[in-house]
């Protein structure tokens, strides 16, 4: 579920709307184990122009802000 939830980021990647709310979908359909390797490819490949939607959509997940740390 990983990779086809990349492919769906890069498809929506032209709209900070869409790609935040395809992101939010993604930590509810991933295991747990795959939302801190999903945001590091987020931050990545998107980090330059969508830094903010990123922090905000993770900052709630604790798997993911203590995988950074």
């Amino acid at each position: 579920m990983l990779e086809y939830t990349k492919i769906i980021l890069q498809k929506v990647s032209f709209s900070p709307a869409l790609f935040s709310k395809e992101l939010r979908k993604s930590l509810n359909w991933l295991q747990q184990d795959e939302i801190p390797d999903l945001m590091t490819w987020c931050f990545r490949t998107f980090g330059d122009i969508y830094d903010d939607i990123i922090r905000e959509t993770f900052q709630g997940n604790s798997v993911a802000v203590s995988a950074t740390r």
